[in-house]
Formats: C-alpha cells, structure tokens, sequence
C-alpha cells in the first residue's frame, strides 16, 4: 500500500507517528510538500493524506483520500475523482479549539472596540473611551453544534452569558453548555433575540445563505454576527447593508462567497466589520495539528483493518 502524505508543517516526530502506524498497516509512506513533489512512480498511490486533489483527478487506483480540513464542500464537485468509489474522510474534530478561541476573540474586539483602539494607535492617536458591550448576560445563538460549535460554547460559559442556545438540524446535541438546542426550522422565531450569532456551518444546499436579507432584519438593533463555516451561509450584501445602516452592531467574517476576497470588495472598508483571511482553523497552532495527525494515523490502522473509518463523508449529504 502506497501511502502520499502532502503536508509542509509536520514536524519530525509527527512523520515518525505515521511511519510507524504505516508499518502497522502494511503500507510504505512518502513525505512531500506539495503535490507537485509527487513522483511519477507514486501516482498509483492507494492513499493521501493531504490536498491531493489533483492526483485524485487522474489516479484511479486511488481508494483513500484522508483531508486536513474539516469543511469538504470543494470535493463534491463532478470530475474531482477519477476513482468515483474513493472514500473521504475530514478532520472534523481537530479545529475545535482554535476557532473557538478566533471567536471569542474577534467577539471581544468587536463589543469592546478594540479593533478602533488599535487603528487609532497605529496613528499615533490616544483614542477617546468608546461605548462597549460584554458577554456577560449577552443572549448567544450558534447556528452549528457540531465539534466547533461546542467548543466555542463551552468557553462562552465562562463569560457568564444570559443565554447559549444552539441550532442544529437534528435540534438535539448533549453538550450540556447549550441551555437550549433547536431545529433550523425554528430559527426564525430564536433570530430576535440573539445578541450574538455564532454561525459554523458547512457548505451544502440547505445552508447556502440561510442568513438571508429577511434574516438578517429579525435580529435585534445592535446584534453581532461572526461566520467561522462557510461564506456561501450569508447573503453578504444584506450583511453590508445592515452594517453601513447601523442596524447590525458588527460583525466578523472569516469565511466569504469568493476566497480570496477581492480587492475590489466594498467589504474591504465597511464599517464594524472585522475580516481574516479563513484563518481560523489552519494547522499552524499546535495543538490542532497533533490532534489532525493522531485522527489519520487511527483511521489508518482501520483501513487496513478494513473497519469503518470515523469522519467519512456521506458525498449525497456533502459532510
């Protein structure tokens, strides 16, 4: 068994990891940086662990393809696999942590105009105090509860919030931080009385601009809105319309329809509007890659094994 693994950020004792869970499985493992660094004589390979979209095209012996990300909506397209039968497992699990840390901490620039102070510092202006709102008694909707959703809820808690309700399909979830779960066909009636929507959702059919214009105008005056899923989640001129009118006290995106954002973009200079490039979840802090590495190297021995292998994406759902 060929086994590619296309990642730049490993570390040496996280190559040692895989070799030895690949000796376990039967298999010999490659280490490049790019897919591109692929030789001609591992084009056949049986599994990648890595972006290998591009041998995934081509490859027809390719039967695993294991990705570092948790969202897979960019692998559901036609003509993605020349294998059609290939099996795709996320990371979903591992970023958790760190973007629930990017949300509280955009959520606490925004509600205590931190991002102003900074931008007055930078011009050498000693800024006057600004008005400010806190998490504590803050009324907290996520709309997503799964791995992210609850890690950011769990450390809410700790803010000491009026409220954290969660939104789920299912409008069940046992993490017990939420007071509330619901079901996305209740959202409506929850919109009104969210200080602070917290949206982690992944790209499919059912989510595409669920934050619509109309949505948008159900949540109260002064409301925040932080997207850390999917930028297809959110109709962004109403977004930027409810923020020039005031109507919308701020929000912070992570993720848009178009990636890299244009530089052309009004979002570029709308005001309280706080943009990363989705840069929440990535493999650079720590703990998160460690965490991505330990998910490959048991779901490897499963494959070989032949058992289920957890993360495994449902290609009708697209997660």
């Amino acid at each position: 068994m060929k086994i590619v693994v296309i990642n730049r950020l490993l570390k040496d004792s996280h190559k040692e990891q895989i070799r030895k869970a690949a000796a376990g499985a039967g298999g010999s493992v490659l280490f490049v940086e790019t897919e591109e660094d692929i030789p001609s004589d591992w084009d056949d390979c049986e599994v990648i662990y890595g972006f290998g979209m591009g041998n995934a095209a081509k490859n027809k012996d390719l039967k695993w393809l294991s990705v570092p990300s948790a969202g897979v909506d960019y692998l559901m397209k036609p003509g993605v696999f020349a294998n059609e039968d290939c099996l795709v497992t996320n990371s979903s699990g591992a970023y958790g942590v760190t973007i629930a840390e990017h949300i509280i901490a955009v959520t606490l620039m925004m509600m205590r105009k931190l991002d102003y102070s900074y931008g007055e510092s930078l011009k050498g202006n000693w800024s006057s105090p600004q008005p400010q709102k806190s998490l504590k008694d803050c009324r907290i909707l996520v709309l997503g509860t799964g791995d992210i959703g609850c890690c950011f809820a769990r450390r809410a808690r700790a803010f000491e919030p009026g409220s954290i309700t969660g939104v789920s399909r299912s409008g069940k979830c046992s993490d017990p931080s939420f007071d509330l779960v619901r079901t996305v066909s209740e959202l409506d009636l929850l919109l009104p009385f969210a200080d602070l929507l917290v949206m982690s959702l992944p790209d499919t059919p059912e989510t595409r601009d669920i934050l619509n214009r109309e949505r948008i105008g159900l949540l109260p005056a002064g409301a925040y809105v932080v997207n850390v899923g999917r930028g297809s989640a959110i109709d962004e001129d109403a977004l930027y319309e409810s923020l020039v009118s005031g109507k919308l006290g701020g929000a912070a995106l992570d993720v848009f329809k178009n990636e890299p954002l244009p530089s052309d973009s009004r979002l570029w200079k709308t005001p309280n509007l706080i943009i990363t490039p989705h840069v929440a979840g990535n493999l650079t802090l720590e703990h998160t890659l460690n965490v991505n590495v330990d998910m490959f190297c048991k779901n490897l021995i499963n494959y070989s094994k032949g058992l289920p292998l957890n993360n495994l994406i449902d290609r009708n759902k697209g997660y």
